[in-house]
């Protein structure tokens, strides 16, 4: 079901008119605009073209796809719709459709500058500027995911309730999270994170909303130690420079990042890392 802006009425989809009073969110080129104005985003919309340019190269970013579109397979091989809340630029999503072409895939985000770069990203997803903290979905996908989202939002257990909400029963949620408190940082301020999380802190957070939790594995787990060691050097200030590497330096990385993943497809214990991935069901019943 989808949510009026207006009414607050529920219909079914496809298409945003409503049924019950004819509203129609106003249209930016393919991006429906249900949130009017975003309030209290803690995120910079500068930083929207300059990841554009940098994560389809960055082993960290191209990394976390891969782990993505493996998690999807692995734990709703039969999903057949996802959105991803938060989606920025949209490279989440291209990774997802190349790996699933007939995967129905959508995705929300608080700021229109995001959304205009993800729609030439992803051409064929639907797109609608929103707000975590009040998604106009209800039990709409079989599939929702949130990556590296929550810890930009004060109100994360509002923001989870609403993606537990936006997936139908029996679906799965897919999270990710910076982890270990003591890897905070001046480019967690940078990037207005509110917070790092542990393991328990984001599985308590997961079994408040009544998800039941089916993997969690931390990842960026080989490269910590030289994690940490640039953390430290970051405590005074950062900028987008931290994301700039040598060649050589970014194919280490993803190299020892696809050794990691073969780890965890394999079933081998990371309890320490630098980003936690949540997989979790929502019960049928």
């Amino acid at each position: 079901m989808r949510l009026c802006g207006a009414c607050a009425g529920r219909f079914a989809g496809p298409g945003w008119t409503c049924s019950a009073c004819g509203w129609t969110p106003p249209r930016d080129g393919t991006i429906h605009r249900w949130l009017a104005a975003p309030v209290n985003v803690h995120y910079d919309a500068a930083y929207f073209d300059q990841f554009a340019a940098i994560a389809p190269r960055h082993f960290w970013f191209v990394s976390r796809n891969a782990l993505l579109v493996w998690a999807l397979g692995r734990y709703a091989p039969a999903a057949r719709s996802l959105l991803e809340v938060g989606c920025g630029t949209g490279q989440v999503l291209a990774a997802l459709r190349a790996a699933y072409p007939s995967l129905a895939l959508a995705g929300t985000e608080a700021l229109v500058e995001g959304l205009r770069i993800a729609a030439g990203a992803v051409p064929d997803a639907e797109l609608v500027q929103a707000d975590v903290r009040q998604l106009p979905f209800e039990a709409e996908f079989d599939a929702v995911g949130a990556f590296d989202v929550l810890e930009h939002v004060r109100e994360d257990e509002d923001a989870l309730a609403q993606i537990v909400r936006a997936v139908r029963p029996g679906g799965m949620v897919f999270l990710t999270v910076p982890q270990h408190e003591f890897l905070w940082s001046a480019l967690d301020e940078y990037a207005g994170h509110s917070r790092r999380y542990s393991r328990a802190s984001l599985t308590a957070l997961l079994v408040e909303q009544g998800l039941v939790v089916e993997r969690m594995t931390s990842f960026v787990s080989l490269l910590l130690p030289l994690m940490w060691l640039s953390r430290r050097r970051q405590q005074r200030q950062a900028s987008m420079a931290a994301f700039q590497l040598a060649p050589a330096l970014n194919a280490a990385g993803r190299w020892v990042m696809t050794a990691e993943r073969a780890l965890i497809r394999g079933g081998v214990p990371m309890p320490l890392g630098g980003s936690l991935l949540a997989v979790a069901r929502r019960p049928a019943r």
